[in-house]
C-alpha cells in the first residue's frame, strides 16, 4: 500500500478518535505516556543519561575538555550540542551527516540549556580570553516513537545534572567537582487537532497533526525556548492554550527530577 493512503488512513483514524475525546493508545488529551530516567549510564562520560518516553528513547552523554573561548564571550564556557539519529531507531533514519531533523533536534535543545542559563558558563571560565571548559552534549536517538524533542531533552538536563568536571584528567584541580547547574528547562510539545490539544504526540499523532509546538519552560515560570511546526495557521488563542498546558506538565515532569 502506497505510504501516503497509509497515512491518510491512520490521519482519519485519529481525527475520529480525537472527536470523540479518545486517543489511538488510549491516553488522556494532557496525559504523558511513562517517563523513565536513568543516569551514569556511560561510563566514560563526565555525565550521561537513559531517557525513555513510552517507546522513545535517547541515551546522552556529556564531555568536558579545556579550550579556548568564543571572541564575543572571553570569560565564558562553552556549549556546544549535537543529535545523531541511529539508523536503527527508525526506518526514516540515514547513517551519514547530520540531516534536517538532527539539526533541528540538537538546535532545540541547545536553546533550552542557553536560554534558561541553567549551566553557569560564567563559572567554566578559567583563564579570560585563553582557557574556558568546553562541554560536548552528544544526543543518540535509539528508538522513534514520537517526540524526540521532549525525550532528548530531559536526557540532556539529566546528564548535566550529574556532571562533574574532569579537574583531575585535566591537572586543573585535586578534585573533580559538580558541574554548575542552576536551573532544569523542561520541553513539552503539543500537537493540535481541528483546535483539540494534546500533549507528548506518538509517532502516529506527529505525522498526522495540523500543527506542533514545543514549549521549554523553567523552574520560575518564564519561558526559555519556543519550536513551531506545521504548514497551518494557528490562532492565538490556541497557541495560548498550547502554552498553558505546556508549562503546567513541566512543572510535573520536573519532579523527576528530585529523584537522580
Amino acid at each position: 500500500m502506497d505510504k501516503e493512503v497509509i497515512i491518510e488512513i491512520q490521519k482519519d483514524n485519529i481525527y475520529n478518535l480525537i472527536k470523540k475525546g479518545e486517543r489511538i493508545d488510549g491516553r488522556a488529551f494532557d496525559e504523558y505516556r511513562a517517563i523513565s530516567i536513568e543516569t551514569g549510564v556511560v561510563s566514560r562520560a563526565e555525565g550521561s543519561a537513559r531517557v525513555k518516553v513510552g517507546e522513545s528513547q535517547v541515551v546522552v552523554g556529556v564531555k568536558m575538555q579545556p579550550g579556548e573561548p568564543f571572541p564575543d564571550t572571553p570569560d565564558k564556557g562553552v556549549l556546544i550540542t549535537n543529535a545523531e539519529l541511529v539508523p536503527l531507531a527508525s526506518p526514516t533514519f540515514e547513517s551519514g551527516p547530520p540531516n534536517e531533523k538532527s539539526v533541528e533536534l540538537a538546535r532545540v535543545v541547545d536553546r533550552g540549556i542557553r536560554e534558561s542559563k541553567a549551566v553557569d558558563l560564567t563559572k567554566l571560565c578559567v583563564e579570560v580570553g585563553e582557557k574556558v571548559w568546553i562541554i560536548f552534549v552528544d544526543i543518540h536517538v535509539i528508538n522513534d516513537e514520537g517526540n524526540l524533542q521532549d525525550t532528548a531533552a530531559l536526557g540532556a538536563i539529566a546528564a548535566l545534572l550529574t556532571s562533574k568536571m574532569p579537574n583531575v584528567q585535566y591537572d586543573m584541580g585535586d578534585e573533580d567537582e559538580p558541574l554548575p547547574v542552576r536551573d532544569i528547562p523542561i520541553a513539552v510539545t503539543a500537537v493540535e487537532f481541528d483546535g483539540e490539544i494534546v500533549v507528548d504526540p506518538n509517532l502516529y499523532e506527529e505525522n498526522v497533526a495540523t500543527s506542533m509546538l514545543t514549549v521549554i519552560s523553567n523552574s520560575d515560570g518564564s519561558m526559555s525556548g519556543m519550536q513551531r511546526k506545521g504548514s497551518f495557521a494557528v490562532d492565538e488563542e490556541h497557541i495560548n492554550n498550547m502554552v498553558d498546558l505546556a508549562m503546567d506538565k513541566a512543572k510535573e515532569i520536573r519532579e523527576k527530577f528530585l529523584e537522580i
